[in-house]
């Protein structure tokens, strides 16, 4: 199961990450999320965890404090298809 870990201090690595998660289970994998452009931490990451193990990370870690910041963690939603954007609509002449 992929969980959502947002609220993130910017100064929260991969490996802070894994070792606060792996209190609660084996961690599969942990992606902190950062910009396209910049390579700075956006503020959330992803962590994926076996079933079980990740229901009780979701318990124990939502409302913890985490590098000085409250974390907001539960289970990541699947990714929605935003468009293309680029086109422009209407318009006059």
């Amino acid at each position: 199961m992929k969980i959502y870990v947002g609220n993130l201090s910017f100064d929260t690595s991969e490996e802070t990450l894994r070792s606060a998660f792996a209190a609660h289970g084996d961690v599969e994998d942990v992606a902190v999320i950062t910009d396209r452009d910049t390579g700075r931490p956006r503020g959330f990451a992803f962590v994926s965890m076996p079933d079980s193990a990740a229901r009780a990370a979701i318990e124990a870690m939502n409302g913890k404090e985490l590098d000085g910041r409250t974390l907001n963690v539960n289970e990541a939603r699947a990714k929605t298809d935003r468009g293309g954007g680029g086109g422009r609509r209407g318009g006059g002449w």
